[in-house]
């Protein structure tokens, strides 16, 4: 198995079909796909389970956060490679197809691969926007440590629903924050902890399509919302860094998997 797809399910009975829909139309075949009810009060779960393909499959757990449910399904995954989609969301045909050949060429030194998306409903690419704020295609080296912004875009930058992940990595570094069932930031400590300790490679051609009108999570705010969940224990914050944490960047492992060249090209 080449490829576990996650779904995390919570009361998406209007969006969930649409999401299984663009996995099932991928261009690239060899997958599972683990959707984990997590308390769904509406038909969601059963939706899913009704799908006619027999490569899905349903777990039911009680309410515990998009997090956990993330979680369970890294825990039953067979594949290489992970990558989950929020049943609200969907992918492009050539998301996985392009996603995994870039791994599989790049090799086991590189973690995972990030794409750009298209934000609905206004259909705009994202890509112009991180260019802007310095992301650029290829193998990514970590900002000096005190560029905290330029570290908060790189973390930002790698959605779990546009991040495909080797599966080992993800569970060497303890899956998503699922304390407290908290309902947003539980992908960030992940997002730091790979870009702190692996080497990540983007590449800014849009290939999600995240409705952030059908979100009840992820809806921007119109006020700075509270500190994420995992950034009120302190100490754990601190056991991400890597043992003897460098004052410069150079000494990251995600800059030392550039010491034998970069790789900028943008994928076909």
């Amino acid at each position: 198995m080449h490829v576990s797809v996650v779904v995390p399910l919570y009361n998406k009975g209007k969006y969930v079909i649409r999401a299984l829909d663009s996995i099932v139309a991928q261009t690239f075949v060899d997958f599972e796909v683990i959707v984990v009810d997590d308390g769904s009060t509406d038909n969601s779960g059963e939706l899913a389970r009704a799908y006619p393909d027999e490569r899905i499959r349903v777990i039911v757990q009680s309410n515990r956060g998009p997090g956990a449910a993330r979680n369970r399904g890294i825990a039953e995954a067979k594949g290489h490679y992970v990558a989950f989609l929020d049943a609200d969301d969907e992918w492009m045909p050539e998301y996985l197809e392009i996603s995994v050949r870039r791994l599989d060429e790049l090799g086991p030194s590189v973690a995972s691969l990030t794409s750009g998306y298209i934000e609905y409903p206004r259909r705009i690419s994202s890509e112009a926007m991180w260019r802007r704020r310095g992301l650029q295609d290829g193998l990514q080296t970590l900002p000096e440590p005190s560029n905290v912004l330029a570290l908060q875009y790189m973390s930002s930058y790698m959605s779990p629903c546009s991040t495909v992940i080797r599966t080992s990595v993800v569970r060497k570094h303890g899956g998503f924050f699922d304390h407290y069932r908290c309902t947003y930031g539980e992908d960030a400590a992940l997002s730091l902890q790979i870009l702190l300790h692996e080497c990540v490679y983007f590449q800014m051609r849009p290939l999600i399509c995240f409705h952030r009108e059908a979100s009840d999570l992820s809806a921007n705010y119109t006020r700075p919302r509270t500190l994420e969940p995992f950034l009120t224990n302190p100490g754990g914050v601190l056991l991400m860094l890597p043992r003897g944490t460098p004052s410069s960047a150079a000494s990251f492992p995600g800059f030392a998997c550039l010491q034998g060249g970069s790789d900028a090209g943008v994928l076909g």
